[in-house]
């Protein structure tokens, strides 16, 4: 088959163990981004697979309709990024795993690692030294603090576990069925929404985007933080509401935000009024960029391509596909 690969920024894919699965196809690789649907229409002429790399690119009807040869599109987790129905209405399965029970290590460390470097203000600490100014300003130690944890999945629960080795206490906002599984399990769970954000010194987000949770948090929940609080984020920026975190920022409530992740991608521009934000700790939505990570979610998108190539595709999000290439119609 001839593969497209979209989006591999930093050149990674090819060095990687996975990548020899594909020997026997032919393989495209992109390096850099396309915006300009014209431009992507044009690369992809004549792909008959094409593998995401996560949400870098957005799957429309109208670029499926440039796209007569595509059969298949191949990635990993959730889909919010992709038009399914126009897959389906042009015969393009979709297949995405979403991993096994393991949870995704490399974003619960970045996530704990953020809260860090909030807590202590590495950023400014470190700007201070190579300025030759020494020390700036004083920090805070996580023991002691409560973190709330919000979303009851994989990664959140390995952060809870690294939360109770520094000794700090953990609490639990959720779905109803997350906070009933979370009570389930002995855990923690705040006695409201609002208490939740108003006594946690740090919030973590861990839910996945979907159209209900996209904008779930709001200014009235980020607007009860303490003004010393941290809200860390690297699971999605649209589980924020549109604008709600710089001006959050603005009224110092909560007091500094770690984030992974923002609302367009990449964000190139230094003079971006969040990323700019003197409260504000980023980095370039590397929670899953690790030599480990990426290599176990590629491998499982190169096996649903093998699977497809050998007529038993697996992880199908839109089955009616390939019922009707079965049947012949």
């Amino acid at each position: 088959m001839r593969i497209h690969i979209l989006d591999d920024w930093f050149k990674t894919l090819s060095g990687l163990p996975s990548f020899s699965m594909l020997d026997d196809h032919e393989v495209t690789v992109w390096t850099d981004h396309a915006s300009d649907e014209a431009v992507l229409a044009e690369r992809l002429a004549d792909a008959e697979a094409l593998v995401l790399f996560r949400e870098r690119t957005t799957i429309t009807r109208s670029l499926l309709e440039r796209l007569p040869a595509l059969r298949l599109i191949a990635q990993r987790s959730t889909w919010p990024h992709i038009d399914v129905p126009a897959c389906s209405d042009h015969d393009v399965l979709v297949c995405s795993g979403k991993g096994g029970d393991a949870p995704n290590v490399a974003a619960a460390e970045l996530t704990f690692t953020l809260m860090l470097a909030a807590l202590r203000d590495l950023p400014g600490q470190m700007a201070s030294a190579k300025a030759g100014l020494w020390q700036s300003g004083v920090g805070r130690t996580a023991k002691g603090l409560t973190i709330g944890l919000y979303g009851y999945g994989r990664i959140a629960r390995l952060v809870a576990q690294y939360a109770r080795a520094f000794g700090m206490t953990v609490v639990w906002w959720a779905s109803p069925e997350g906070r009933e599984r979370a009570r389930g399990d002995g855990e923690m769970v705040a006695a409201s929404r609002a208490a939740f954000f108003a006594e946690s010194d740090v919030v973590s987000l861990h839910l996945r985007l979907t159209a209900e949770t996209r904008g779930v948090v709001t200014a009235d929940d980020l607007g009860v933080m303490k003004p010393g609080a941290v809200l860390v984020n690297t699971a999605r920026a649209g589980l924020i509401a549109p604008g709600v975190l710089k001006s959050a920022l603005d009224a110092g409530r909560p007091g500094l935000a770690a984030v992974d992740v923002f609302d367009h991608e990449p964000l190139l521009d230094r003079n971006d009024p969040l990323l700019s934000h003197p409260r504000l700790i980023a980095t370039p939505h590397i929670g899953f960029v690790t030599e480990q990570e990426i290599e176990t979610q590629f491998r499982e998108i190169y096996e649903q391509i093998l699977a497809y190539a050998a007529g038993a595709p697996i992880n199908m999000v839109n089955p009616e596909v390939w019922s009707r290439r079965s049947s012949g119609r």
